[in-house]
C-alpha cells in the first residue's frame, strides 16, 4: 500500500474481555478497529478530508466552500473525460443518467472532443430508444373537457433525465463530507478555528448550508460559538464586497475620474461569488 505506520495497543478490560485497537495512519487517514466479543466496529474519522479542507482555507477566497465544490467539479470532469468513459459500466451509467448543463459545459471546455462525442452519441441513442418506446403509451390524463392532465410516463422520463447528472451524483456525498469536516475541524482544531474566523467569508448559498448543518454535528457552547463566528464572518465580508461594488459604481461618475479605484476593480466577479456562488478563475 505504500508507506504505512502501524501502532498496536492492547488493553485488557475485565468486564468486556480483550479490546484490540489498531490505529493505522496512512497520509493522516486513520481507521480504528474495535474488536468486541460480538463483532467488529470500524470507525472512520473525518481525518480523510482534513488536508483538502485545510488547504482550501489557507488560500484567499471569497468562499472556501465554493472552492471545495470547484475542486470536486474539476476532479470529476477529469475522471468523466479520462479513460473511464471507455469502461462499459461507466458508459451504461452515463447513457442512462446524463449530465446537467453546468457539467456538460465543463466537459466541452475540457477539450476532449472525441471523448465527449462518444459519450453524447450513446447517451442520445439511449434517449431516442426510450422516447420512441414511451411515445407509444397513452397519456394518463382524463378525457373529460377541462380535466387536468396528470402527466405520462414520457413526461416523467423527460423530467428525470433532464434533472439527473452523473457528476453531481458522484460529488454529492464527498461535498457533504467536506462540510462536515469543516465543522469537525472548527470544534477540534484551534488553528483551524482561527483560519475560519479570519477567512473572507462565504457565498449566500454555502453560508446557509453551514448554518443549517451545524446543529446536526455541533452542540452546546461550540454550536453557539460557531454560529456567532459564522454569522459575523459572513456578514462582515458580504458588506465589504458590497461596499467595493458601490465604489465601483461611484468611480464611473465623472466627478471621481481622478480618484483611486481602491479595491473595486475586481468587485463584480467577487460579488458574483458572494451572491450566486460563481467562483472566478482568477
Amino acid at each position: 500500500i505504500g508507506s504505512v505506520i502501524c501502532s498496536l495497543f492492547i488493553c485488557k478490560i475485565s468486564s468486556i474481555g480483550t479490546l484490540l485497537m489498531i490505529a493505522l495512519s496512512i497520509s493522516r487517514f486513520h481507521v480504528i478497529i474495535k474488536q468486541k466479543i460480538k463483532g467488529v466496529t470500524i470507525i472512520m474519522p473525518e481525518i480523510l478530508y482534513e488536508i483538502p479542507v485545510n488547504d482550501i482555507f489557507d488560500r484567499p477566497c471569497e468562499c472556501p466552500v465554493c472552492a471545495m465544490k470547484k475542486k470536486l467539479d474539476d476532479d470529476e470532469v477529469a475522471f468523466a473525460m479520462g479513460p473511464s468513459y471507455m469502461e462499459d459500466d461507466i458508459r451504461l451509467t452515463t447513457d442512462k443518467i446524463g449530465f446537467c448543463a453546468h457539467h456538460m459545459q465543463m466537459m466541452y471546455d475540457f477539450e476532449n472532443r472525441l471523448g465527449l462525442g462518444l459519450i453524447l452519441n450513446t447517451h442520445m441513442q439511449n434517449i431516442i430508444k426510450n422516447v420512441e418506446t414511451l411515445q407509444k403509451k397513452k397519456r394518463n390524463g382524463s378525457k373529460r373537457l377541462f380535466a387536468k392532465d396528470t402527466g405520462s410516463a414520457l413526461s416523467d422520463y423527460i423530467k428525470q433525465t433532464t434533472s439527473s447528472c452523473f457528476i453531481c451524483d458522484r460529488i454529492k456525498n464527498t461535498f457533504k463530507r467536506y462540510l462536515v469536516t469543516t465543522l469537525y475541524l472548527y470544534e477540534k482544531d484551534s488553528d483551524f478555528r482561527k483560519k475560519f474566523k479570519n477567512s473572507k467569508g462565504f457565498c449566500l448559498e454555502h453560508y446557509g448550508m453551514l448554518y443549517d448543518l451545524a446543529p446536526s454535528h455541533l452542540s452546546g457552547q461550540v454550536l453557539v460559538d460557531f454560529t456567532s463566528d459564522l454569522n459575523e464572518t459572513f456578514l462582515t465580508n458580504f458588506k465589504r464586497v458590497q461596499e467595493d461594488v458601490s465604489w465601483f459604481v461611484d468611480k464611473h461618475d465623472y466627478r471621481n475620474k481622478e480618484a483611486s479605484w481602491k479595491n473595486s476593480k475586481d468587485s463584480l466577479p467577487r460579488a458574483m461569488t458572494k451572491v450566486n456562488s460563481i467562483l472566478s478563475e482568477n
